[in-house]
């Protein structure tokens, strides 16, 4: 009889041991720096990781250093020490990284840029991220085909704005952008009322709207008030909110002053808003549950000595290496299909309204 209950009590523990989880620890700890919450965007990117990554069993460290350098340095070396096995970066400045990512790789911690490359080492093993030079090369277009500068003659008055000049991602916009704008700057179908031109004069440190606000307010008052301004290239929609908000402080939008077509990028909620509007133009939508996605396989392979699948191996040189990069491709969005970010479960309608 004894035996008997011994055996039926081993079967019971054996069958919970059977049906308990495996905990997320058993499969590793991921380290995940973003680089700040006062964009919506990185918000919704920190949220996509942590998800996905639990969800493939993995425990995650999730930290945001609101931009300041130091900081992002530091919760990087803190995951090292807590024994990350995968660091996911998106950093603030791709340049700062090398002494901590020496530190890691010391430790045969493999690191994912995301979103944004780092540069000057190379203790960085793979890269996921959209296509930036086609981000730039639809920014442009959808400018053009806001202004009419495809059909018509001009000559539109227009001024450019960059990224910040700390974020490789932000030249790669610029020369998508150029490549499509110059033709037609060269041709005389556009102009740069201000003459600014060039990352060394268009950059926006930190992609901050604020800065971008105070540039255009300069750029308005020194040049364009004998003249009506028709288009702005903006490179993301916090910095395109920032222009528009100049833009109107000078009558933009209101009796015979038309809003100039300003382009934008990452889909954020207040630009949609904008959008549907009428004041901003357009937005480029990157679907960030996929990035996420293509992430956590890169982190799967990582982990099980597997090589990662990779869409570019030509393109993202970071002045020490080639990184073995993952493409996604974004979308433009204006005010004739803005309900591809409902109809996508990206956001709810009532979100946008």
């Amino acid at each position: 009889m004894k035996i008997l209950k011994l055996m039926t009590t081993v079967a019971i523990f054996a069958g919970v041991a059977l049906a308990s989880p495996v905990f997320a620890a058993d499969k590793g700890l991921v380290g995940v720096a973003m680089p700040t919450k006062s964009s919506a965007r990185w918000i919704a990117d920190g949220d996509n990781m942590v998800k996905v990554l639990k969800e493939r069993g993995y425990d995650v460290d999730l930290q945001y250093a609101e931009d300041d350098i130091p900081n992002q340095l530091s919760q990087i070396e803190n995951m090292v020490t807590k024994g990350a096995k995968v660091l996911v970066i998106a950093s603030i400045d791709g340049t700062t990284l090398s002494d901590v990512l020496q530190q890691a790789a010391d430790q045969k911690i493999k690191v994912i840029a995301y979103d944004r490359l780092i540069r000057e080492t190379p203790n960085v093993d793979y890269y996921a991220t959209f296509d930036n030079f086609q981000v730039g090369v639809q920014q442009a277009t959808s400018l053009v085909k806001g202004l009419k500068a495809d059909t018509e003659k001009g000559p539109f008055n227009i001024e450019l704005f960059g990224g910040s000049p700390d974020d490789n991602n932000a030249f790669f916009f610029y020369n998508g952008a150029m490549s499509v704008l110059q033709p037609l700057i060269d041709k005389g179908t556009l102009k740069v009322g201000s003459g600014q031109t060039g990352m060394d004069k268009v950059a926006t440190l930190r992609w901050d709207p604020a800065t971008a606000q105070s540039r255009m307010d300069a750029i308005l008052s020194s040049t364009y008030s004998d003249k009506k301004l028709n288009g702005v290239l903006s490179p993301y929609d916090g910095i395109s909110l920032g222009i528009i908000s100049s833009l109107k402080g000078v009558g933009y939008g209101s009796g015979d002053m038309p809003m100039p077509i300003v382009s934008g990028q990452d889909a954020e909620v207040p630009s949609v808003k904008s959008i549907i509007a009428g004041e901003q133009y357009s937005t480029i939508y990157k679907d960030t549950r996929e990035l996420a996605k293509v992430t956590v396989d890169m982190v799967d392979a990582a982990m099980n000595g597997k090589e990662p699948v990779v869409t570019d191996t030509k393109t993202y040189d970071n002045g020490k290496k080639v990184v073995p990069s993952y493409l996604l491709k974004p979308v433009v969005v204006d005010k004739t299909n803005w309900k591809v970010l409902v109809d996508t479960g990206y956001y709810q309608e009532s979100q946008l309204k």
